[in-house]
């Protein structure tokens, strides 16, 4: 398992040697190699020390940002529950019991923000939510070469109103946050990984939940799989695979709410809000 942050002086490895250099490593050829972990390891050839937190930027280069949808039991109530009344919560229980998953563009490099930087919300929004993800990333020729966390910052209210609002209550300034690492593993995580957001409000807890991947009901090689259905990614793309986490329809992000984000095996996100 190699964590590979990027960091504003490059890419630094952590291994189970420690901490590394990895000079002309990029982001893209690891992304574009069959082999990443061992181009990795290639590359890795001078020792460092870890990156201030100031350092961390999100671990991402040309790469594109896709997301899944109505994954979790808990996502579909939720989403059914965000749109009654405007006739299409019948939809999102479709979705869920459909072979062919939910599958949306979320966000370009340029929009994604990394460990300690600021996630934003809608102003014309009332239920603005963070939405905690397992984050695969996928080589060039459809393969997952390992895993990050994803905050898919969403605007409820605006979705639920009608589905073909979509991507203004997903694709924002600000509404993408990857991090803190890209963790190559060409072993999937264990089904029982948990996944825990906790959100902070005037340094008093506002709302935390966990839940775990065995309450996903699809399995990640196939969203992989659906991603790439006449489709291609050059240099590779990430995809959130969608939570298990709602806060209640009463609870909406404020300006400077802190978001902590914690997988096992890949770290803790964490971001203010803008």
């Amino acid at each position: 398992m190699i964590h590979i942050f990027a960091t504003t002086s490059g890419l630094r490895l952590h291994t189970a040697e420690g901490w590394s250099h990895a000079p002309g490593l990029t982001l893209d050829a690891i992304f574009q190699s069959d082999a990443p972990a061992a181009l990795a390891y290639e590359a890795a050839s001078l020792r460092a020390e870890p990156p201030r937190p100031e350092e961390i930027l999100p671990p991402i280069q040309q790469q594109e940002v896709w997301a899944a949808g109505v994954t979790y039991l808990r996502s579909r109530n939720a989403r059914m529950e965000e749109s009654e009344g405007s006739g299409a919560n019948r939809l999102y229980d479709l979705v869920y019991e459909a072979p062919r998953p939910e599958l949306f563009f979320k966000a370009t490099a340029r929009r994604v923000v990394g460990p300690g930087q600021p996630v934003r919300i809608r102003r014309d929004g009332t239920w603005n939510v963070p939405e905690p993800e397992l984050t695969l990333a996928i080589n060039h020729a459809g393969h997952i070469i390992g895993h990050t966390i994803g905050n898919d910052m969403s605007s409820r209210d605006i979705e639920g109103e009608n589905p073909l609002y979509l991507p203004q209550a997903k694709i924002f300034t600000g509404s993408c946050a990857l991090g803190p690492a890209l963790v190559l593993s060409d072993a999937p995580l264990p089904r029982h990984t948990p996944i825990t957001l906790t959100i902070i409000r005037h340094q008093q807890t506002a709302f935390t939940s966990t839940t775990s991947l065995s309450q996903m009901k699809r399995e990640l090689p196939e969203l992989a799989d659906w991603l790439f259905r006449e489709n291609d990614f050059p240099h590779g793309v990430y995809l959130m695979t969608g939570t298990g986490i709602v806060p209640p329809p009463d609870f909406t992000l404020q300006p400077g709410d802190f978001i902590r984000i914690e997988i096992d095996g890949l770290g803790i996100l964490e971001n203010t809000v803008a």
